[in-house]
């Protein structure tokens, strides 16, 4: 993997700037940091500024495992950012939700993984996620919700960081959603920024991507590298700077 903040990277962000590139972006871990409950999670304030200026210069799309409502309103006030929620199974389209299959899992996790403490299932509507963080036995947890998953019908098990995310097998993946917004948009180029296993498709995208991780890791499709999601702001500044007119030169 190559550090995309690195003067080795200068010429394929320089690239970026000068082609019709969508900008695309996973939410918690990457525009936001990591926090003990999803709900705490919060943008701050210059990666919100930044990013509505990104937004205004390049197409952008936010793509994350959050529900579209969810993520609307922590990016409330960035303008121009179009928003995919639940793994990319939830666009702006409207589409019927999964309500009956969705209910089943969640009887049935229940019923399977109640005794266990520090478990909560969490319900996106177009998927549920199983979170871990605060159980005081995490590896058990994990094999135990595993386990479970294994045992339902029409599912798709995406990780995460101590959450297990279930998905209806046939809803498109963060991949398949970015690939839709490539060819929607008519964009020749893809920048995604991602950090965890669930993001693994979306960096697999065929065709000129540049796939950034946030940590460094070597078994991952991503080909670049952020040190640690607060670098997200000097990568969004120089995504600005270099669409300037002035700055669309060798260097």
């Amino acid at each position: 993997m190559q550090y995309l903040l690195s003067r080795a990277s200068h010429a394929i962000l320089l690239q970026l700037a000068q082609q019709r590139t969508l900008c695309a972006f996973d939410f918690d871990g990457t525009l936001s940091p990591i926090v003990e409950h999803p709900g705490q999670a919060v943008m701050g304030d210059q990666t919100r500024s930044l990013l509505g200026r990104v937004a205004a210069l390049y197409p952008c799309v936010i793509v994350s495992g959050r529900s579209r409502a969810d993520l609307l309103g922590k990016l409330r006030g960035v303008k121009g950012a179009r928003v995919i929620g639940n793994h990319g199974a939830e666009t702006e389209a409207a589409i019927p939700k999964p309500q009956r299959r969705l209910e089943q899992w969640k009887t049935s996790l229940e019923l399977e993984l109640g005794a266990l403490p520090g478990l909560w299932v969490e319900d996106k509507g177009f998927s549920l996620a199983v979170h871990y963080r605060q159980s005081p036995q995490k590896t058990e947890a994990r094999r135990r919700i595993l386990a479970a998953a294994r045992n339902l019908e029409q599912v798709r098990v995406v990780g995460g960081k101590q959450v297990v995310n279930l998905v209806v097998d046939r809803a498109p993946d963060k991949g398949a959603a970015l690939a839709a917004e490539r060819d929607r948009m008519g964009c020749n180029w893809v920048l995604f920024v991602g950090d965890d296993e669930n993001d693994e498709d979306a960096f697999a995208l065929d065709g000129n991507i540049v796939p950034v991780r946030i940590g460094r890791k070597q078994r991952s499709h991503a080909r670049y590298y952020l040190r640690t999601q607060a670098e997200i702001d000097k990568l969004l500044e120089l995504l600005v700077l270099l669409r300037m007119p002035s700055k669309l030169i060798p260097g």
